[in-house]
């Protein structure tokens, strides 16, 4: 079988590719985007942005912080333990609410309208 493809043939591409990509963003839920404020350890406050990956309740859970330059990726799936990407892999955190009120994970804090209740 020998493909040929046609002007009707080529012009119908981008209505296939267009319809492929609504299926798959009904299929992908989209990453909720927070603008907060973050530190490192005892670092100033600075603008940072929160992207979760599910919406609060369902698991599992994973979420990136973007601090400047650097992104910080972490994960939970409702065994009560919070993991964060670091060069070794998958590491378990502590997590903890300091004044302010902010959200700690191991010296990383973030505070603001945090999306994860």
């Amino acid at each position: 079988m020998v493909w040929r493809f046609t002007p009707v043939s080529i012009g119908f591409l981008p209505a296939c590719t267009a319809l492929l990509a609504g299926l798959i963003a009904l299929w992908v839920p989209a990453a909720l985007a927070q603008q907060l404020q973050c530190r490192l350890a005892d670092g100033p406050w600075q603008p940072c942005t929160m992207l979760v990956e599910a919406p609060a309740g369902e698991l599992p859970m994973r979420w990136t912080i973007e601090l400047g330059q650097r992104r910080i990726d972490f994960r939970h799936d409702g065994s009560g333990t919070v993991q964060m990407l670091d060069s070794a892999g998958w590491i378990a955190v502590e997590t903890s609410w300091i004044a302010g009120p902010a959200l700690c994970w191991n010296g990383i804090c973030t505070q603001g309208d945090i999306p994860l209740d």
